[in-house]
């Protein structure tokens, strides 16, 4: 128990640290932005137009779409190492088994690609 107390104290410290760190960039931030820095913000910088505040006009849609790309995505990678060392789990006879993981992994992808269809979340609204 005792040979464990040395990793327990650099733990300790270490997030003590940490919140110390955090604490302080965030008062630090607090007490040396300036407050009112709109008008600074909206002011002409050398040449251009004037600037004009504009509404966020990208609807939610394209987030989901893009959230949904990145899943899939990441879960294609996933079946790349399968693929590679799918030769040697069927030579060590464990085939048989790592087909199995793998098609509980694509229904699981396909329950939830059918989901996200028939909730409506493939569908590209036009933003008006």
């Amino acid at each position: 128990m005792q040979s464990y107390f040395g990793v327990f104290f650099l733990f300790v410290l270490t997030f003590g640290a940490f919140i110390a760190t955090v604490l302080a960039s965030s008062w630090l931030f607090n007490a040396r932005s300036l407050r009112n820095d709109l008008k600074l913000k909206l002011s002409i910088y050398e040449c251009g137009p004037e600037t004009s505040l504009q509404p966020n006009r990208l609807s939610v849609q394209f987030y989901l779409f893009a959230l949904l790309f990145i899943l899939f995505d990441v879960e294609i990678i996933f079946m790349f190492p399968w693929a590679v060392g799918y030769k040697e789990l069927i030579a060590q006879g464990n085939g048989l088994l790592a087909f199995g993981a793998m098609a509980v992994f694509l229904l699981i992808l396909a329950i939830g690609f059918v989901y996200e269809w028939k909730k409506g979340a493939l569908n590209w609204h036009s933003i008006k």
